[in-house]
């Protein structure tokens, strides 16, 4: 077999559940990085009617040079998409090609593709094995990675879901080059969180190449989803259930699945209505005397160099409140938030004064004092 380039491989240590992430160029031809995890020689690809014309041949073809029998599982495209109804035709259609418990479920496509297939097979004859292939940024730096899976309810978002890990994760950087600009910008989002939550060096790194990664400049990309990857996976490694230190992969979150529900599913990028989220997660710690003015603005700045959204949408501030009520994050009836101490220095409250929330929800968010 031929081995992934070690410098483009980041390791999930999780015991006898542990896998790769590899990250490079060409990785869809690379059949034999996915042959290894496989119990045996089917598998099941799951994708969208936008990634399909586009993947599917080069990955059947890779896993065919495997002798892999590949079938494949058409669904369509949006987070709109990412619910019972869907998650139900993937079921059938596997019922049809009579998949067994050892038919390996393959993700292609973005973030809903693979939580809604890593959900699939969670419970498909109580769990059959799955792979990531994510084809967008925001899936190759954050979704792809962890196990987390999920579909959506009309009151809250990933809130039907379990825990599962993949058994490999290749993230083939060649996909970026036909993703929307709009999906790129929802891609960094993620990236710019990681050095929010705990990597300074990284945030100021983002801050001296934002215009490369917008460039699509193959070895800023590279890296930025390396470092993620890293910073994710040792996240993960620690709290995969996430007791505690995980929950900090949320900043932003709180809000911006708030945006998404109260919006409707698709109206916003995910990554879009995180980058509104993660700005207003800032306001508020700047409102509760965490962090200062400068702070906030290095985090906005770069925001807006990503051509993310600063502000989030007039839903009114009970709208907001309300929304933010049904997120998975709520314990014991308290709302727990990510803010911030500084670049790099993101910490989990819930505490946090009714009047701080108010006061920068107020008008949608759009508090930019």
């Amino acid at each position: 077999m031929a081995n992934a380039d070690p410098a483009s491989t980041v390791k999930v240590e999780l015991g006898d559940r542990s896998y790769p992430i590899h990250i490079g160029p060409g990785l869809l031809g690379r059949g034999d990085l996915i042959d290894p995890h496989l119990p045996q020689r089917s598998a099941v690809v799951v994708t969208n009617t936008v990634v399909a014309p586009l993947y599917l041949d080069k990955l059947q073809e890779s896993l065919e040079r495997q002798r892999i029998a590949a079938k494949a599982i058409v669904l369509p495209d949006g987070e709109e998409h990412k619910d019972w109804r869907t998650l139900n035709q993937v079921f059938d259609t596997l019922m049809d090609f009579r998949a067994e418990r050892k038919t390996t479920l393959i993700a292609l496509g973005g973030g809903v593709i693979g939580d809604l297939t890593g959900f699939a097979a969670a419970v498909f004859q109580r769990g059959a094995p799955f792979v990531q292939i994510p084809t967008t940024l925001l899936a190759q730096v954050d979704s792809s990675v962890g196990g987390k899976t999920a579909i959506n309810h009309p009151q809250g978002k990933n809130m039907i879901g379990a825990f599962y890990q993949p058994r490999v994760v290749i993230a083939d950087t060649e996909t970026l080059r036909t993703l929307p600009d709009r999906e790129l910008s929802a891609g960094i989002a993620e990236i710019i969180k990681y050095g929010l939550i705990g990597d300074a060096a990284f945030f100021d790194w983002l801050e001296a190449n934002m215009e490369r990664l917008m460039a699509r400049d193959p070895a800023a990309l590279t890296r930025a989803i390396g470092v993620s990857c890293r910073n994710k996976a040792a996240i993960v490694a620690s709290d995969e259930r996430e007791e505690g230190v995980r929950a900090l992969l949320n900043f932003g979150h709180t809000f911006g699945h708030a945006i998404e529900s109260g919006l409707g599913y698709g109206e916003w990028l995910h990554g879009e209505a995180v980058g509104a989220g993660m700005a207003i997660a800032a306001r508020v710690s700047r409102h509760m005397g965490l962090i200062d003015d400068r702070c906030v603005e290095r985090t906005i700045d770069l925001l807006r160099r990503a051509r993310l959204p600063v502000r989030g949408p007039a839903l009114g501030t009970d709208r907001y409140l309300e929304l933010m009520a049904h997120d998975k994050k709520v314990e014991g009836g308290r709302m727990r938030f990510i803010l911030l101490r500084g670049i790099g220095k993101a910490f989990i409250s819930d505490a946090v004064p009714d009047a701080a929330l108010k006061a920068v929800l107020g008008g949608g968010g759009v508090d930019d004092r």
